[in-house]
This record gives C-alpha cells, sequence and structure tokens, in this order.
C-alpha cells in the first residue's frame, strides 16, 4: 500500500526511510534563484480531513513506523494549531514514532512565538532542517533567499531554544569564483554561531531551466568553481568553523566532489587532511554526470 503523492517530492537523505506524509504542497516563497524543486506547483495547504485519513490508513498498514518527515518544503508555514493537530494525530496513530521532522526556512520560525514553537516541540516535533545556503548577505541577496545572515541566525537560535534538533544545510560554490573567500569565511561564522546538531555541505547545482534565471538575478558574471576549487572552499569552510558543542558534519550528498564527513570540533583536522590529499588525486572524484540535487 502507497500514498498517493503530489510529484515532485522531495526530503532530506537521511529521511530516506521515513514515512512522508504532504501537509503543505510547493513552497510559498519558491523565489530562491538556485532551487528548482517546486517550480512546477503552486503553494498550497493541504485540508486537515484528507491528512488524517492517509495517518489512519498508513498506521494500518505500517503500524511499526519510527520516522516521518512532513512535506512539501514548507510544513512550518502551516498555522501552529493544525500543525500541532497533525503531530498530535501522527502521535496517537503510531505507538513507535521515534522521530517526526520537516523543513523550515527562517521566516516560517520567525514568524512564530517562543511559545508557538515550544508547543511544537512538546506536541513531538522534533527536528528541522533549515538551508543557510551561505552566511555572506552579499551572496544571499543574490540568490533571492529571502532572508539575512541576522535573520538566519535568529531563527535558529529560536528552534534550539525551543529544544529542537536542527539540522543545517550550505551549498558550496554558490558565491561563483569572485566570492568563494567570503563564502567559506561568512559562512563558517554563522555555523559557529548557530551550533548546529548537523550541518550538511551541498555543491551547487542547477537544473538546465533555471540556470539563465540565477545568472540573470545574480547581477554580474557568475564564475563556476571547478572541482578543486571546491575543495579548496570547502577547506576553508572547515578550517573556520570554532564550535564548542559536537555537530555532525557530512559533504556525502548526490552533488558533492567526493564524500567527506565526521564530527566537528574532534575530526576538524582529520577532514582537513582528507581533502588536502584528494585535491592530488581527480581521480577519485564523483563522475560529473553522477552529480545533481
Amino acid at each position: 500500500m502507497e500514498l498517493v503523492y503530489d510529484y515532485p517530492l522531495y526530503r532530506p537523505p537521511s529521511e530516506s526511510r521515513s514515512l512522508i506524509f504532504q501537509v503543505t504542497l510547493g513552497c510559498s516563497f519558491n523565489k530562491c534563484s538556485f532551487c528548482n524543486m517546486y517550480r512546477t506547483k503552486d503553494y498550497s495547504e493541504r485540508p486537515l480531513d484528507e491528512i488524517f485519513k492517509e495517518i489512519k490508513l498508513m498506521a494500518k498498514y505500517f503500524p511499526n513506523t519510527r520516522r516521518v518527515f512532513l512535506a512539501d518544503g514548507d510544513a512550518m508555514n502551516l498555522a501552529t494549531e493544525k500543525l500541532i493537530d497533525i503531530i498530535s494525530r501522527i502521535r496517537e496513530n503510531f505507538g513507535s514514532i521515534e522521530r517526526i521532522s520537516s523543513y523550515s526556512m527562517p521566516k516560517n520560525l520567525l514568524q512564530k512565538s517562543p511559545q508557538e514553537l515550544k508547543s511544537l516541540k512538546q506536541a513531538g516535533l522534533d527536528m528541522i532542517y533549515l538551508g543557510i545556503e551561505s552566511g555572506n548577505d552579499k551572496i544571499l541577496k543574490k540568490v533571492t533567499k529571502g532572508a539575512t545572515s541576522k535573520m538566519i541566525i535568529e531563527s535558529c537560535q529560536k528552534a534550539k531554544d525551543a529544544g529542537f534538533i536542527l539540522s543545517c544545510m550550505i551549498i558550496l560554490g554558490l558565491g561563483g569564483k569572485t566570492y568563494t573567500k567570503e563564502h567559506a569565511k561568512d559562512t563558517s561564522r554563522i555555523i559557529s554561531t548557530i551550533s548546529p546538531d548537523f550541518v550538511g555541505a551541498l555543491t551547487l547545482y542547477m537544473e538546465p531551466n533555471i540556470e539563465e534565471e540565477f545568472y540573470e538575478k545574480f547581477g554580474e558574471q557568475f564564475i563556476p568553481l571547478e572541482d578543486n576549487e571546491v575543495l579548496d572552499e570547502l577547506y576553508w569552510l572547515i578550517e573556520d568553523i570554532n564550535l564548542s558543542t559536537d555537530s555532525i558534519f557530512r559533504a556525502n550528498h548526490a552533488s558533492n566532489v567526493y564524500a567527506i564527513g565526521g564530527t566537528l570540533p574532534k575530526d576538524k583536522g582529520e577532514i582537513l587532511q582528507k581533502i588536502d590529499q584528494l585535491k592530488g588525486h581527480p581521480e577519485l572524484f564523483k563522475p560529473k554526470v553522477l552529480r545533481r540535487f
């Protein structure tokens, strides 16, 4: 028995074994020039009765479900009471649930009060995935992220204060050759400030249908990074991250040059050494034809 999804459907790599409920469709912002995920959809919120029927049905067929992911890209845009109703219904129907998670944009977290976020956590929402993309305000504006570094920091701090597990994503190469050092430096700064539980590094990949828009909105010539330059940027990024608490770092997404990971700060030296070794062995790089979002 399968759910009938409204495609395209996306979820984080770590949610590959999760049961997915689409509580919203599309993305309420949908203007990031680097993102092609929901361009074919208009944002909408699904009726509660439909969602409740799906929860009841899936509980019948998959009663031992342990993880649930709330899709699409904007579940946290729902009114808090509605989202609590959905989370509570999932918890009531699945007795073995260990984690419920969703994507969130900075604006989603900023528009909810601290008490609303705590209520969501108490209801059973455990983990939030948030795209930082870059810590550099100039780059964030050029790629129409819809958030500043200050907004990102404030939203992530609200999430952590409410008790959520926080997983943040960054995009290597987002500033091109012109801004690679600024991108690495400021993204390191923002990660050090936020101290997320998980950090995932992707590498910029654009579907052909959004390339022209990306270059136009960037506002100046964009020169993509070569593979070795991506590794240089990753090296500078890791080198400048300073954390007082453990954060699991992964650069193992399909878009990456090579799968690298570890726990920061304790594995920093080992990760940097691995990057240095890779730069001299391009034959180990993942073929470009296999790299995409």
